[in-house]
C-alpha cells in the first residue's frame, strides 16, 4: 500500500498505519538482504540524490546501499566539492539538481526545516536524513523495526531514552513514533539537556538513571551532542558518565535483561561502557543492518512504484 504522504520529513503526524506499512515492507527487504545476491530491480530507472550538508557515516552509507540494492541510480552530493563553496544558495543548488531529472532526494542538513523547504522548490520526493535537532525519521523507524523484530510488538513496550534529549533529532523522532505505536516512553538525562514541557508529547521524565533502568525493557542511549550545545550545560564528560552513564554494575543491579540500543556514533566510556555496548543483549549492530532494509522500504514506498518487492 502507498503511504499517505509524498515525502518523509519526520514522524510528527505520520499515522500508525503508515509506520506499520514501512515496518512490514522492511521485513520483506530484510529477507532479501539475506540472499546470496541481495539485489532487486524494483527501482531500476529511478534516480536518487543524496544531499548531505553534514558529516555522516552510517546514514549516508546505509542510504547508498539501500539505493544500490534496489537498482536505483544514485548521485552523492557533498558540500566540500560543490558550488555551495562558491556561494550558491540552497534553493539554486536543489533547483539545478532537479533540472537533471531526478526522482527522490535524501537530505541531511544542520538546519531544522531544510527538508520542508526543499519540498517547495522541487517536485521530487524528499526524505529527511536528519535536520538539525529536529527529526531523523529513518533512524526512529529502524529502531522501531529492530524492537518489533525482537519483541514481536511495540505496544506496551517500555523504552527509556537516555542522554541529551534537547539536542537529539533521534530522540524527537523516536518519541513521536513510539508513542504513536503505543509504546511507553521515559526520558532520562540532566535537567539542562531536557526540553521544557516535553511531557506534553505523552512521555515521562526522570533525572535518575537507576530509576530509568529499573523501569525499562529497552534503553536507547544517546550521545552528548557537543556540536549543537552551548558551553556549561554539564560540568564534564567524566561527571556525566558518573551520573548518567550506562554501566554493567548499574544493569546488574536491575536484576533483569534489558535491551541496549544506540544510534551511533558511540562515545565509549561516556554515555555507554564498552562491556555494555558489546554485550549479547546489545542490538546496536542489528540496528545498522536493519537500517538498510528500512531505508529500502521508505525509498520503495515513496517512489510510487507498484512492482513487487521480491
Amino acid at each position: 500500500m502507498p503511504l499517505q504522504q509524498k515525502h518523509l520529513l519526520g514522524l510528527e503526524g505520520v499515522s500508525a498505519a503508515d509506520i506499520t506499512a514501512i515496518l512490514e515492507t522492511a521485513r520483506t527487504f530484510r529477507e532479501i538482504l539475506e540472499r546470496p545476491i541481495p539485489k532487486v530491480p524494483t527501482l531500476r530507472g529511478q534516480t536518487v540524490v543524496n544531499l548531505f550538508f553534514e558529516p555522516s557515516t552510517r546514514t549516508r552509507i546505509s542510504f547508498e546501499l539501500a539505493e544500490k540494492r534496489l537498482s536505483a541510480d544514485s548521485v552523492n552530493f557533498t558540500t566540500s566539492s560543490s558550488s555551495v563553496k562558491k556561494g550558491e544558495t540552497l534553493k539554486d543548488t536543489i533547483r539545478n539538481i532537479a533540472a537533471m531529472k531526478i526522482d527522490m532526494v535524501v537530505v541531511r542538513h544542520q538546519s531544522a526545516g531544510v527538508p520542508l523547504f526543499l519540498t517547495r522548490c522541487v517536485d521530487a520526493a524528499i526524505i529527511n536524513a536528519g535536520d538539525g535537532a529536529h527529526e531523523h525519521p529513518t533512524q526512529a523507524l529502524l529502531d522501531m523495526f529492530t524492537l518489533r523484530e525482537k519483541f514481536g510488538r511495540l505496544e506496551g513496550l517500555r523504552v527509556a531514552i537516555i542522554g541529551d534529549i534537547s539536542h537529539s533529532r533521534v530522540a524527537g523522532s523516536n518519541i513521536r513514533g513510539l508513542v504513536t505505536m503505543g509504546a511507553e516512553v521515559l526520558l532520562c538525562g540532566p535537567r539542562t539537556l531536557m526540553p521544557r514541557e516535553v511531557e506534553r508529547f505523552g512521555v515521562r521524565v526522570t533525572h535518575d538513571i537507576e530509576e530509568a533502568i529499573a523501569w525499562a525493557d529497552v534503553l536507547n542511549v544517546l550521545r552528548i551532542q557537543l556540536e549543537r550545545q552551548e558551553a556549561g550545560l554539564f560540568p564534564s564528560l567524566r561527571e556525566y558518565h558518573a551520573e548518567f552513564g550506562v554501566t554493567l554494575p548499574r544493569l546488574e543491579r536491575a536484576k533483569k535483561e534489558i535491551t541496549i540500543m544506540h544510534p551511533g556514533p558511540i562515545n565509549r566510556g561516556v554515555e555507554l561502557d564498552s562491556d555494555v555496548a558489546d554485550a549479547d543483549y546489545s542490538v546496536i549492530l542489528d540496528q545498522v543492518t536493519n537500517g538498510v532494509a528500512v531505508r529500502m522500504a521508505v525509498l520503495y514506498l515513496l517512489s510510487g512504484n507498484e512492482e513487487s518487492v521480491g
